[in-house]
């Protein structure tokens, strides 16, 4: 487990809303594990071309850096994509910025100022690495996959060196981020709450269905990990 606290940078401080900041890494840990996607944020272009683009991507939070074993103190994140993507050569070696948000709860409150989101919400800033060790990569990919569907990733065939060669994988360090999580209900004037007026919260949450199984896997049970994911989040 890691013992680098969180403490933001100036980049990473939170100017509004401060009591919402989490500043245990764990905390930081565990929302991205549970992230299916993120979102990062990166420049693409030169000089008055140049504009901001902002990605949906799969992520993966690396373990063994938790446990001191990895390339970065306090934890990497994974990402990959495709060699011929254009953002890529962009990006490597850049100063990117990468979401994630969990929203939790639909905040109902007794006036229009005061509605709000329960969430939970990561930003990470940092220069991304093009990943080129070959142990590395392949470690990489399948926690991509074990991000999906835990313990995927040792039932399926290597990836062929054609694959591997079309994938680029980038690892982003956990040293500069941030936590910020909302929960509960509405925050009210007195005026409005003893008006009478109903306020609370929505909750909300990520919930699967049933495993579909296409054409080609007929008569194929749906195998553990598959259905114990599934279940995981019913």
């Amino acid at each position: 487990m890691s013992t680098t606290p969180l403490q933001p940078t100036p980049r990473t401080t939170l100017t509004r809303g401060r009591h919402r900041a989490v500043d245990d890494r764990e905390a930081l840990h565990a929302c991205l594990r549970e992230a299916l996607v993120g979102h990062l944020g990166v420049t693409v272009g030169v000089g008055e071309e140049s504009h901001p683009v902002v990605l949906p991507v799969a992520i993966a939070l690396d373990p063994g850096s938790l446990e001191g074993q990895g390339p970065d103190e306090g934890g990497t994140l994974y990402v990959h994509g495709s060699v011929a993507a254009g953002w890529l050569s962009s990006a490597v070696g850049s100063t990117v910025c990468l979401t994630v948000t969990h929203l939790d709860g639909m905040v109902t409150a007794r006036s229009g100022f005061h509605h709000s989101m329960n969430y939970r919400s990561a930003v990470v800033i940092g220069r991304l690495r093009l990943v080129e060790d070959p142990d590395e990569r392949v470690r990489a990919l399948d926690l991509v996959v074990d991000q999906l569907v835990p313990g995927r990733a040792a039932t399926l065939r290597p990836m062929s060196r054609k694959e591997l060669a079309a994938t680029a994988v980038l690892a982003l360090p956990l040293a500069e981020a941030s936590l910020k999580v909302r929960g509960g209900g509405p925050v009210d004037d007195e005026e409005d709450v003893a008006a009478g007026v109903w306020g609370g919260h929505v909750p909300l949450r990520l919930v699967a269905g049933e495993p579909v199984t296409d054409e080609l896997s007929a008569g194929v049970p749906v195998p553990p990990d598959v259905a114990a994911r599934a279940a995981s989040l019913r």
